[in-house]
């Protein structure tokens, strides 16, 4: 039984990060009671056959009523709308969070519409896979993943020491970082990485001279992995785009000058400079094994638990 306990624990959105919190949730005993809200009546559903939670709710208000900690598991592009529909029943001093991979939109959302009683602690857990829905959790999906929280200046150490708690008895580590920073940095090793995989698939798409029965038929690993990232949910990534906007499109910047480098080596026979970037970026993927974020076996780990994706749910 873990040691870290709340009575009620609302998931708004039962999703991939939202049902995976529920099974780890009741698998560990973290807390009492699950709410599970989400408006699809249908999503609903599912989250009861599954036993997912206590209590199944298409109203957020009801789901957090007298709840000690609210986890908000929607597209960050619905984070205002969820505020506000909780605002007025939350319990003073409760916790709300949320798990979404933009951070700045999600302050300047929901921040102004909470109440001063509650503790508004944003967070984001770098976990998920390309698949969606409240079939698609599991409650290994956080074991050895970080979530990174963004406090408030002024928030209250103990609050924040007791999310970081119910995030180590999921299986995560926990570090803090300024939500600016946050979402610069998710925008070169997330978000731009999605962005290049659903425009190369495109591309592939709409390549008239090769059909897409040849596309599917020879795809070797390298294409076979951006199809992956590029059956992400659509919602979630539009949602990732329009309101991370700015340091995206700085990374897209700085991704274009160093794709027209690259072209020049190539059409240059520069063999040095290629020999150089290619042997650099190696090192980068044997340091991401070596930090325990990927496993080194073939298939690119896709035989084990994936853990590429974000932290947003689909309602």
């Amino acid at each position: 039984m873990s040691d870290i306990r709340f009575e009620k624990i609302a998931l708004i959105g039962i999703g991939l990060i939202g049902s995976s919190l529920a099974r780890v949730i009741r698998e560990r005993r973290i807390a009492g009671n699950i709410a599970v809200a989400s408006r699809s009546s249908e999503t609903l559903e599912r989250a009861h056959d599954l036993n997912l939670g206590d209590s199944y709710t298409t109203s957020a208000t009801e789901a957090v009523r007298d709840a000690d900690l609210v986890i908000v598991c929607v597209p960050v592009g619905a984070s205002a709308k969820v505020a506000r529909d909780i605002s007025d029943t939350l319990k003073p001093g409760a916790i709300v969070t949320d798990v979404g991979s933009t951070k700045q939109s999600v302050i300047e959302q929901m921040m102004p519409v909470l109440p001063e009683t509650v503790h508004f602690i944003p967070g984001h857990p770098i976990a998920g896979t390309e698949q969606s829905g409240p079939d698609a959790g599991f409650a290994e999906l956080f074991d050895g993943r970080w979530c990174i929280l963004t406090p408030i200046a002024g928030t209250d150490e103990t609050a924040i020491d007791r999310l970081t708690g119910f995030w180590h008895a999921c299986g995560s580590m926990v570090d803090r970082m300024d939500p600016e920073h946050h979402d610069m940095v998710l925008a070169i090793v997330s978000h731009l990485p999605h962005i290049i995989a659903y425009n190369i698939v495109g591309t592939a798409n709409d390549f008239e001279t090769v059909s897409k029965s040849e596309v599917i038929k020879y795809s070797a690993s390298g294409f076979r992995d951006f199809t992956r990232l590029a059956a992400s949910d659509p919602t979630m990534w539009r949602d990732v785009c329009l309101h991370n906007k700015d340091a995206i499109l700085e990374m897209l910047a700085r991704f274009s000058e160093d794709l027209s480098s690259l072209q020049r080596a190539i059409r240059w026979g520069d063999g040095d400079k290629l020999f150089d970037l290619f042997n650099r970026t190696r090192h980068i993927r044997k340091s991401i094994i070596d930090a325990g974020q990927d496993v080194d076996v073939p298939d690119f780990g896709r035989h084990v638990a994936q853990t590429e994706g974000h932290g947003e749910d689909t309602l």
